[in-house]
């Protein structure tokens, strides 16, 4: 497959429970799209990985198709791509974006592509200009920023080993610690003790603890108790908003790193703030942060991402190709941001 020469482009945002593609015109017209599953290259391997986004992106292509052939003036039948973005779960180190980019060259698909992790998707989502940090808290956390130079900052965010806490996942688990000690006497009582086992439809922590360990309540639905232990904070538990205080923490110390490795601490700029957890907007999360934040980095301007992380992916395609502001206008007009 060779490069288009008329300049359609493809963007990827590949997370871990689905993947969005989008064949998109210079202008940013949106061409042709497809939805499919989730990318987890560390549980199949890269090129199995890349085989499941090149099926989506052999839709979206198929839905673009004809269209895409006429305006680009009769392009030959096989997809090409005059770039290809690709914002990807698991592209958490570089030496791992470097080896999804070298099987996504290995495609054919374009002879330019650039992997970006999926965090950065959802940045460029929420900003007018490559410019500023964003802090995603979903099942996991995660913080970038970049600048219209070229710079960026960012995290492992793999996990502890990496320094890392928070997220729906980790949220949850501490909120199980917790209830656990305060039920056996251990720790500070708290009503996560009886509302964490009520959710499940059980009566004790004990309960709920054989229930995991045995199957009973699959280990993967602890994600559902991250809102549990929100609705507890707000009817004023201190456990549960200890808590809630410490992600807001979290999500202050990310964003103040990233601004300074940015040198964006001195001047005005957005702290986008986006995935399930923060896009909920609970007060008692929303307000601890905007009081750190304005401690930490006084001149940051927080927003709200609730735009879909396929529009960033190509709005950072449209930026390769210096496609201009009224092409990201018709983009974010299409997916109605």
């Amino acid at each position: 497959m060779g490069v288009n020469p008329d300049g359609v482009l493809l963007a990827i945002d590949a997370g871990n429970s689905k993947t969005d593609a989008a064949v998109l015109a210079p202008d940013g017209t949106v061409l042709g799209a497809a939805r499919g599953g989730g990318f987890q290259p560390p549980v199949v391997g890269v090129e199995t990985a890349v085989d499941t986004l090149a099926e989506i992106v052999g839709r979206a292509w198929a839905e673009a198709g004809g269209r895409a052939r006429a305006e680009a003036g009769g392009a030959g039948s096989s997809p090409a791509f005059a770039h290809v973005t690709a914002c990807l779960a698991n592209a958490d180190l570089p030496v791992e974006e470097t080896a999804l980019q070298a099987e996504l060259l290995r495609r054919g698909w374009s002879r330019s592509v650039r992997v970006h992790n999926d965090t950065f998707a959802i940045l460029r989502a929420g900003i007018d200009e490559p410019r500023g940090v964003a802090v995603v808290c979903g099942a996991g956390i995660n913080c970038v920023g970049m600048t219209p130079d070229g710079r960026t900052a960012r995290f492992p965010a793999i996990g502890k080993i990496s320094g890392d806490w928070g997220g729906g996942s980790g949220m949850a688990e501490e909120a199980l610690w917790y209830a656990a000690r305060a039920e056996d006497g251990r720790g500070e009582p708290s009503a996560l003790a009886r509302a964490l086992p009520a959710h499940f439809g059980l009566e004790t922590m004990y309960a709920l603890i054989e229930a995991l360990h045995l199957g009973q309540v699959p280990m993967e639905r602890r994600h559902e108790l991250t809102p549990v232990l929100f609705r507890v904070s707000a009817e004023g538990d201190p456990v549960a908003l200890g808590l809630v205080h410490r992600l807001a923490e979290e999500v202050v110390a990310l964003s103040a790193v990233a601004l300074g490795r940015l040198g964006l601490l001195d001047e005005e700029a957005p702290v986008m703030l986006g995935g399930s957890v923060l896009a909920a907007r609970h007060p008692q999360l929303e307000t601890r942060i905007r009081e750190l934040l304005a401690e930490r980095a006084p001149k940051a301007v927080i927003g709200f991402v609730t735009a879909p992380p396929v529009l960033g992916a190509g709005l950072l395609a449209l930026d390769e190709v210096a496609a201009g502001p009224e092409a990201a206008a018709r983009l974010r007009d299409h997916y109605g941001a």
